[in-house]
């Protein structure tokens, strides 16, 4: 294994400071250096992970030989993990400032590779993840849960770099920093919740300007800084979605502390030093939202990678515990679950992608609770209809217009009937009106009316007569959902500070006092809420968080949604949320649906019922 230049980040420990805090003479030679509250030190050396006060005096040492050191404060004290080199395993370590002592926890679980690097992560909910990165590539992310957090459990594998020396992470904007030996430094998304994409932050040539190996990593406000293998300080600022390169400076540092804010501490050959950095902080993170906890996830598709998109909720009315979830997987039919998550039903109807329900239809004398779908390669819709038990049947399939249909949305008219709005990649718009005649059904087209680019999501709110239709790329938009009212558009909010692209499901929420727009943010994994009605104000935006003791992770990447207010009984008592998840996690695995009750997320936002 390659020795690296060990490096800590206490961003969150330490406020920075006008005089650096003085290294005991005693940790001149260690392997890597933390700095504590109090003017405490945790110190890894060849023998051991010390406990050392501010006057040098070894408080409580644990004998392992090991590396790589990182941590994260806890209430007392700290929370650290090394790399044992004996075992190839990562050691947690409790540290008690108080009672000065080192109390080490049960070793995580063996990764199946050797170990080259590993780091610690905190996310939005305040839970503790740890990286492990094995020589070739694979890399694992854990959950460091302690007692009520499920214990470890492994969240998601990732496909890292190769020769990969050392790693950190910058809680606040969810980057994990790899530095790979011959290339140079990456950044990973460190959210489970979303795709192991990689920036480069700086390359060495041909590919970029960086000149040497990456020894050791901190991460500062809005960048990271580094000590390369001719122990030059080198740093790199955000800036959006890239990275600027500040003038290198030559130390001569072979350890690299970071204090926290923008404080560094460096050892040289004449000791330990502070630079000044004067640093000015890159891109701030992006704005905290509120987390709600999933209550259930139904069970996975049967295929893997990007299958699950859209949900429907059908209410019994004779017991709504007994109501059913209706999901589409775009590669093979529609899924139908119970509100425990389990599969009721499957229907091999073919590439299904967006799908909505409708109850109490009215036909003449008939009355029929109704699902409709799109039907990609027909470019069809398909009607199904639901039975007293929620047991779904095809009833009719229905040409369309359109060259690529995308997403539907339905809406009972006042009349008891139901019209279908389905649209197509390149912006159109189609108005069907659903007929039956001689026991079948059809449908007659009523308008038409088109987005300049791609949509998708869509819903009809059938108390109000409105239609909310989602330009993917650029806005959400209103006009009327009545057949004989013109199409005319307004925008409701455009992408950018709530809404991030892809605008994706939508779902109205009928409360006693006021009704709720549910918009997916796709761009950022968020749920937004909008009153239903003029002028269309905001209330907030929410994200969905993993529940590692029922072992629920959580929701991102969001296709459909949908909400009902219905009294489902339980945590749903007030109605629930269901949403497409695009990344399962906690294992990795097929995608799924996950149900949040509504009342949790009035809660978070303070809404009115």
């Amino acid at each position: 294994m390659k020795k690296i230049v060990s490096l800590v980040l206490l961003a969150t420990l330490h406020a920075a400071a006008a005089a650096a805090p003085q290294v005991p003479a005693s940790l001149a030679k260690t392997e890597a250096l933390a700095a504590l509250p109090g003017g405490a030190w945790l110190a890894l050396d060849k023998k051991a992970l010390r406990l050392v006060g501010a006057d040098g005096s070894e408080r409580a040492s644990l004998a392992v030989r090991a590396e790589q050191l990182d941590l994260r404060p806890v209430e007392g004290g700290v929370l650290a993990i090394v790399m044992d080199s004996n075992t190839e395993r990562v050691q947690p370590v409790r540290v008690d400032l108080a009672a000065g002592a080192l109390k080490a926890l049960p070793p995580m679980p063996e990764a199946g590779f050797g170990l080259e690097a590993a780091c610690m992560y905190r996310d939005a909910q305040g839970l503790d993840h740890v990286f492990m990165v094995g020589p070739d590539g694979q890399a694992q992310q854990w959950l460091l849960g302690g007692e009520g957090q499920g214990g470890y459990r492994l969240v998601r594998r990732l496909a890292l770099p190769t020769a990969v020396t050392h790693c950190r992470v910058d809680d606040a904007h969810a980057t994990l920093f790899v530095a790979e030996e011959g290339m140079g430094l990456w950044a990973y998304g460190a959210d489970a919740e979303g795709p192991s994409a990689r920036v480069p932050v700086a390359l060495r040539a041909p590919y970029g300007k960086l000149a040497g190996e990456i020894e050791g990593l901190a991460v500062l406000p809005g960048g990271v800084a580094a000590l390369d293998d001719k122990g030059d300080l080198l740093s790199w600022r955000r800036a959006g979605a890239a990275w600027t390169a500040l003038p290198a400076r030559a130390l001569g540092g072979k350890q690299l502390v970071a204090l926290g804010g923008a404080s560094l501490l460096v050892q040289t050959k004449k000791g330990w030093q502070a630079p000044a950095l004067a640093w000015k902080a890159g891109t701030a993170p992006p704005r905290a939202l509120p987390i709600v906890m999933p209550r259930m996830q139904t069970a996975p598709v049967a295929q893997l990678g990007d299958a699950a998109d859209d949900p429907a909720i059908w209410v019994n009315p004779k017991d709504a515990s007994q109501s059913r979830i209706l999901g589409t997987n775009k590669k093979q039919g529609m899924l139908v679950y119970d509100l425990q998550g389990k599969e009721t039903q499957f229907l091999p109807a073919g590439r299904l992608n967006n799908v909505d329900v409708r109850q109490d239809l009215r036909f003449g004398g008939e009355r029929f609770d109704l699902a409709l779908a799109t039907q990609r390669d027909e470019n069809a819709m398909v009607l199904f209809t639901i039975d007293a038990r929620g047991m779904l049947a095809e009833a009719a399939r229905l040409p369309t217009g359109l060259n690529d249909i995308y997403g539907t949305c339905t809406y009972r008219t006042a009349e008891g009937g139901l019209d279908a709005f389905v649209n197509d990649k390149d912006g159109r718009y189609e108005h069907w009106q659903i007929t039956r005649s001689g026991g079948k059904f059809g449908a007659k087209l009523a308008r038409q009316f088109r987005l300049a680019t791609q949509p998708e999501g869509c819903v009809a709110d059938d108390r109000s007569g409105l239609l909310f239709v989602g330009e993917e790329d650029k806005a959400l938009w209103v006009t009327s959902a009545r057949a004989d009212q013109p199409a005319t558009l307004k925008m409701v909010m455009p992408v950018g500070e709530w809404l991030h692209d892809d605008i994706e499901g939508m779902g109205i929420y009928h409360g006693k006092k006021q009704s709720y727009l549910v918009v997916s943010s796709q761009g950022n994994s968020s749920y937004v809420v909008f009153d239903a009605a003029p002028p269309f104000k905001v209330r907030g935006a929410f994200r969905i968080g993993m529940d590692p003791v029922a072992g629920i992770d959580g929701a991102s990447e969001t296709d459909g949604l949908e909400v009902s207010s219905a009294n489902f009984g339980g945590p749903y008592a007030r109605g629930m949320l269901v949403v497409h998840d695009g990344f399962k996690r906690m294992p990795d695995g097929a995608q799924n649906y996950k149900a949040v009750a509504w009342d949790d997320v009035s809660k978070a936002l303070k809404l009115e019922q």
